[in-house]
């Protein structure tokens, strides 16, 4: 989009998007250029990681495009840094690596979201707007969500059992927001998959219990139910444990013992 349609865009009222494409191949570049102009958005085109920091320093954007082999390391290095600074601009990862491992690396580093090359302009649009407009709207959630002794600061991102604070990781937190939001209800590894990951369920991946089980270690107290019980066979759930509980006999049963506290 020009310097001349992005100006009368403006002076009309309409919200231009700006997005920052971190791409080294010329000719792919060009097709995001083309993509991202017939979408009405404002694209600046960087070919490496220095220049995404330069951009960024420079320029606010709506949305991060960005590849992973760019000439002086990889996108995703960057991206794990960007998200320990300031407010989160959403980030979509756009990289030939598209093997599921490649996709929960991803994930997991930051990224909102990760398209394989190549790739459907269409669907790489839809994805774009979706993380936008996510973006864009206000937080309706309380701010403190307190569920039986653990609380959950959710614009903070961080984590409180009986006072103690639990470091967790982006996707520990996002997990343990998506089974609190549901508190009482089994959530099957598929709906995890597709919530926190945003991948469709592979019987390949253990990602899911990986994280869960990392989780549960770390909201463990001696003596104390863990609030993420796993239903066999079925998935997982989040129940409040009453903070006026006592300790008693360890009730943990390790990282992924059954519950027998949920009907």
């Amino acid at each position: 989009m020009s310097a001349r349609a992005i100006a009368s865009a403006s002076e009309g009222g309409c919200d231009v998007k700006r997005v920052l494409l971190v791409e080294d191949d010329d000719a792919a570049a060009a097709d995001l250029a083309r993509i991202a102009d017939a979408a009405g958005w404002a694209s600046t085109r960087v070919a490496s990681i220095a220049g995404g920091r330069t951009a960024v320093a420079r320029e606010t954007f709506d949305l991060l495009v960005v590849d992973r082999m760019l000439p002086d390391g990889d996108g995703l290095d960057w991206v794990r840094g960007l998200r320990g600074r300031g407010p989160a601009v959403p980030v979509l990862i756009l990289s030939a690596l598209g093997r599921a491992a490649n996709k929960v690396e991803g994930l997991d580093g930051g990224a909102d979201d990760y398209l394989a090359k190549p790739f459907d302009p269409d669907e790489f649009v839809a994805r774009a707007r979706a993380l936008m407009r996510r973006a864009a709207m206000p937080a309706e959630s309380p701010d403190l969500l307190r569920l039986g002794d653990v609380e959950i600061h959710v614009k903070a991102r961080t984590v409180h059992r009986r006072g103690q604070f639990v470091a967790v990781s982006r996707k520990e937190f996002e997990l343990l927001r998506m089974l609190a939001d549901h508190a009482g209800d089994v959530l099957t590894r598929s709906m995890l998959l597709d919530a926190v990951w945003n991948l469709r369920f592979d019987p390949q991946t253990n990602v899911v219990d990986v994280h869960v089980s990392r989780l549960r270690r770390k909201l463990e107290i001696d003596g104390l139910p863990n609030p993420i019980v796993t239903q066999r066979g079925e998935g997982y759930a989040f129940e409040p444990v009453d903070p006026s509980e006592t300790r008693g006999p360890s009730q943990t049963g390790g990282p992924d013992a059954t519950a027998a506290r949920h009907p």
